[in-house]
């Protein structure tokens, strides 16, 4: 009976975590301050009016679709790296150009994700764009790396 009486119990605190754990998760949801987890710019975005946000995403989001290919390209580059380091003997010329052309892809998606969103801000008022701009502007100094 102890044993039953100890399962019991840990079923019991196991449920009430999870029923927490989703009941936080519809919480956060519904609130109005959702955190984006993207790139630098549709964090930005998230400081537009409400009206304005969901555009700005979505012009980003078709800018990175019209890039898929650029993506998988990317992530094939960087499939083959990690192919290539688990070689017996690294090639590491071949491994360095992997990584160079998984880069080049990245930077490819980001410039073009980049000219959708000037084009998009480019439509807004100037106050928009100035949250927009503030915005950024917080997000880069955050980013800023240690110097010794």
């Amino acid at each position: 009976m102890g044993k039953l009486r100890i399962a019991l119990l840990v079923s019991v605190i196991l449920n009430l975590f999870l029923a927490g754990a989703l009941m936080a998760g519809f919480i956060s949801l519904r609130s109005g301050d959702r955190m984006i987890n993207a790139g630098s710019l549709r964090i930005a975005g998230s400081e537009l009016p409400v009206a304005q946000r969901r555009p700005f995403r979505t012009a980003l989001r078709q800018a990175r679709r019209a890039m898929r290919p650029s993506i998988i390209a990317g992530r094939a580059a960087r499939t083959e790296a990690a192919a290539l380091l688990r070689q017996p003997v690294i090639n590491q010329a071949a491994v360095v150009a992997a990584l160079d052309r998984a880069r080049d892809a990245d930077m490819v998606v980001r410039a073009a994700v980049e000219r959708r969103a000037v084009g998009y801000a480019a439509t807004l008022p100037p106050d928009d764009r100035a949250k927009l701009a503030d915005a950024m502007q917080r997000r880069s100094q955050k980013a800023r790396p240690a110097i010794d």
